[in-house]
């Protein structure tokens, strides 16, 4: 064992026996405390693990919780887009319903004003009817397109068409399809169209987009065909 000098000089005066007393009570001291000193190491050892091993499952917890919250999250979303499809469907189909009623209004309509056509071909643009129908127009590509009022007649001796539009109310988009049925038929007709358009009402808007943009269209309401163009 290592004793300091100082210590070893003053034990050299001693009797050997008790010299060798008190240096086997000195080594079981000094061993004594350096196993103290293990101990406590090895005890402060143990707790840092402990805490290491504590903040692992703090972190396994949270990372579980995060887990758990991604999926719920998930499932969420999952319902999200199923309501989501779900109403898309359901808007469709409430727009299908609405198509197919303002057709089925836009028909009556049509058959509402179908005996004041030939007096209103001839008073507002000269033409003596020859053919009224409700026609499908076939191109050569097997495309159609269906006109709601199709009316075939002379004017200075030269065949001309009438092509009509019948809508509840009318709107933009509409307006923009109709005027895209009149382009394909003007490259497939062999005479002048005169198109217009008749509804049971106009909101201003849609009334000036037709009134500015298309001017060749002419703009009609339902109860102006049997006050006018009556016989």
């Amino acid at each position: 064992m290592a004793f300091s000098i100082t210590i070893m000089r003053e034990l050299e005066g001693l009797d050997p026996k008790l010299r060798r007393i008190i240096i086997a009570l000195l080594e079981e001291i000094e061993k004594n405390a350096r196993e103290s000193a293990k101990k406590s190491d090895f005890d402060e050892l143990k707790e840092i693990v402990a805490q290491l091993g504590r903040s692992v499952e703090e972190l396994a917890q949270a990372q579980k919780r995060t887990e758990e919250r991604v999926e719920e999250l998930a499932q969420a979303q999952k319902r999200t887009e199923e309501e989501l499809r779900k109403l898309i469907s359901e808007h469709k189909i409430t727009r299908e319903l609405l198509g197919n009623l303002q057709d089925t209004v836009g028909h009556g309509l049509e058959d509402r004003i179908m005996p004041y056509i030939p007096s209103f071909a001839r008073k507002v643009y000269g033409i003596e009817v020859t053919v009224i129908d409700r026609r499908n127009i076939i191109y050569p590509t097997g495309r159609y397109d269906e006109v709601n009022i199709y009316v075939e007649g002379l004017k200075d001796n030269e065949k001309v068409y009438l092509i009509g539009e019948c809508k509840s109310k009318p709107g933009k988009k509409g307006i923009d399809k109709f005027v895209s049925v009149l382009k394909r038929l003007k490259s497939h007709l062999d005479g002048k169209i005169y198109p217009f358009i008749v509804g049971y009402t106009f909101d201003p808007q849609t009334e000036r987009y037709i009134r500015e943009r298309y001017p060749e269209i002419n703009l009609l309401k339902s109860f102006e065909f049997e006050l006018k163009y009556s016989k």
